[in-house]
């Protein structure tokens, strides 16, 4: 229940930072925008990580997991050599669990508190930058149910996640060499992050190029022919670390319908109002929207295949796209009409967060 505070929060903020003038206006591509000062945001993001940081295990995520994984770890740097010959599993995780645990000790709820901080301080730095409405963007981000489903489960490969979107402003300025550097860091914590490789090339350049296009025609392909790429990735999978796992993960359920809709939502704005938004010639908006067709192929496939395997890979391109979606409203749509698209997204979003988190996962 104590989730449904963190909404009142967002919009209390949202009216503080306006009435003590803790906003300020950029020039963003050529556009003016305003932009929230840290000490509005800082007041949003240090209750999400202490929430996230000093969660207890639930019957919801890999709390106890990852607290059990923990303890069983060596308490210092001189301990790994030993512990990688029994495990080969993402080392660069271990290396960063094990440097940690050698300044805190036993203590795993500062263990969580660290890497939630790194995260979640990781996602609103880029949110903070390029959101054109931070109250909306964070409202989306946590509405969307992402909040609980990736700092109180998942860490592992959000930290990978949050590293990489902490590099938009690099991908912006196509500083491919340190772009490919964080990701190959990141996959060596979540080999799951080497998705974004081709995916960096893909999303750049004017929105729904042929890149972007290909891309999202192969998703459709690979549903098509379902059977024969499960059999391609189990294939490309059995020699890696994962081998073990794989029939698990391709066992699963595919997403959810609601899900996909949810994630996918900017994506079809975005193609309805295509020309909108090649006239704004945004490059932010640009890559965002070619990162959210990206999403939209991920999504769909994961609902023919396995949502606990394709559906997380999602995420990786789905985060920005709680930037994109506030400034479609805000800039294909009269004044009039996006109050109006606003009020029906709040409607929604918090539909969903009740269908994902209480009757779904019963939180």
């Amino acid at each position: 229940m104590f989730q449904w505070y963190l909404f009142v929060l967002i919009f209390a903020v949202g009216l503080f930072a306006n009435m003590t003038r803790q906003t300020y206006t950029v020039n963003s591509y050529g556009q003016r925008e305003q932009r929230y000062g840290w000490i509005p945001v800082l007041i949003i993001l240090v209750p999400l990580i202490y929430l996230a940081g000093t969660r207890d295990d639930m019957r919801f995520g890999d709390t106890s997991a990852y607290r059990i994984g923990f303890h069983a770890m060596p308490s210092s740097l001189n301990g790994l050599v030993g512990y990688f010959t029994d495990s080969s599993k993402d080392r660069g995780f271990t290396i960063f669990t094990v440097f940690l645990k050698s300044f805190i000790g036993e203590n795993d709820v500062l263990y969580f508190l660290i890497i939630a901080t790194i995260c979640l301080t990781c996602v609103f730095y880029v949110y903070k930058k390029y959101s054109c409405n931070f109250i909306i963007t964070t409202f989306l981000f946590i509405a969307s149910a992402d909040y609980i489903q990736w700092t109180y489960n998942g860490i592992r490969q959000f930290l990978a996640v949050s590293l990489i979107f902490a590099c938009t402003g690099l991908l912006l300025k196509r500083k491919y060499v340190l772009v490919i550097a964080v990701i190959l860091l990141a996959s060596t914590i979540h080999a799951s992050a080497l998705i974004m490789l081709p995916i960096v090339f893909i999303v750049q350049g004017k929105p729904f190029n042929k890149k972007t296009v290909l891309f999202l025609f192969a998703m459709l392909m690979a549903i098509g022919f379902i059977d024969q790429f499960t059999d391609i990735i189990t294939n490309i999978m059995e020699n890696t670390q994962y081998s073990g796992e794989i029939d698990q993960f391709l066992s699963t359920e595919g997403t959810s319908i609601q899900r996909v809709l949810v994630y996918s939502m900017p994506a079809f704005i975005a193609v309805l109002f295509r020309k909108r938004i090649e006239m704004a010639d945004n490059q932010l908006i640009n890559m965002a929207s070619n990162l959210s067709i990206a999403t939209l192929g991920l999504m769909f496939l994961s609902a023919f295949s396995s949502g606990l395997f394709l559906g997380r890979l999602g995420i990786y391109t789905s985060l920005i796209n709680y930037i994109l979606l506030p400034w479609e409203i805000e800039n294909i749509f009269t004044k009039s009409s996006a109050k109006l698209i606003y009020a029906v997204m709040l409607i929604c979003y918090l539909a969903f967060y009740y269908y994902q988190v209480v009757i779904t996962w019963g939180l």
